[in-house]
């Protein structure tokens, strides 16, 4: 065993003997896993030299747990955190403190995943493996697929099911605006991934996409909207613990809005979102968006400065 799945290996007992179901971290007090901590070196890890390493990775998943916890229920909807094994959840803690929160020179995305994946093959149960595999695959392609070739790939096969054969899951999202002051402003979200991006959801049943839309942006951010037109589409693959791989495909409007305070979704299904605000139109470009989201912003922009 290498000196830093090591290091991951001593963490994670730290955590599952601190989140056992009969000393719930919720109701231990962070101090107390200290001594925990320092037990497990000296039993697991004598003279190991990589306690800094250790001390880091057990003070981020302690300090962004909430937030991590947000994630993976997230990314995985069927399964409540308390519904999770206390050692995937903890493995699954630990993979998402280093692919969201690490120095990716020193731990890249596929490194953080795949040493959660030896961690569940090891620690876990015979499904345990597959499951983060899934969650963290699910978060990484939400993320954008940091350090992968960003060259479109449509002709793409998973495992042995075609791109356009994957079951497709349809959502609908709209860049809102609204005129304020001789200002435009648009309205936009934050994500626990450290990204503004577009009010977005999935379509329930039959509904259209200009319904949907609505529905949800009215929802999501507080405020009623008008469906101006439509701004462009986009699908990107993502993994669900129980279906497996889909395909999720988005259209985006352009949509109009009152100038009036925005309240974020507080409901479990928009968990993974932390803010909403109002940007003037010139701040707007200086913001931190997925790649694949800033063509349609740019168009959005390109159509409000023209007038139309």
């Amino acid at each position: 065993m290498s000196q830093r799945h090591l290091s991951r290996s001593v963490v994670l007992q730290t955590l599952f003997e601190w989140d056992f179901p009969s000393t719930s971290s919720e109701q231990v007090k962070v101090e107390e896993i200290y001594p925990i901590f320092e037990k497990n070196i000296r039993e697991f890890a004598p003279g190991n030299n990589d306690r800094p390493f250790m001390e880091h990775l057990l003070h981020q998943v302690l300090e962004k747990r909430r937030d991590l916890d947000i994630i993976i229920e997230k990314a995985a909807p069927d399964w409540p955190i308390d519904k999770i094994s206390v050692v995937d959840r903890n493995i699954l803690r630990i993979g998402l403190a280093e692919l969201l929160f690490a120095d990716r020179n020193e731990v890249p995305p596929k490194v953080a995943i795949n040493e959660a994946i030896e961690l569940a093959k090891t620690f876990g149960g015979e499904t345990s493996g597959r499951f983060v595999n899934g969650v963290l695959g699910a978060v990484y392609k939400e993320m954008g697929e940091p350090g992968k070739n960003d060259q479109p790939k449509p002709k793409k096969k998973y495992g042995n099911v075609p791109l356009d054969k994957l079951p497709v899951i349809r959502m609908a999202g709209a860049v809102v605006y609204a005129r304020h002051e001789g200002d435009i402003y648009l309205a936009l979200v934050h994500d626990v991934f450290g990204h503004w991006t577009l009010t977005k959801g999935k379509l329930e049943g039959t509904e259209s996409e200009e319904s949907g839309i609505s529905r949800e942006a009215q929802e999501e951010l507080g405020v009623p909207i008008t469906v101006l037109e439509k701004l462009g589409e986009n699908s990107y693959s993502t993994y669900h613990p129980e279906q497996g791989k889909i395909l999720k495909k988005v259209v985006y409007f352009l949509a109009e809005a009152l100038y009036q305070d925005l309240t974020l979704e507080k409901k479990e299904k928009k968990g993974g979102l932390d803010d909403v605000r109002w940007f003037k139109l010139a701040d707007i470009l200086d913001l931190n968006f997925y790649d694949d989201i800033l063509p349609i912003v740019t168009k959005a922009i390109t159509k409000l400065a023209e007038g139309k």
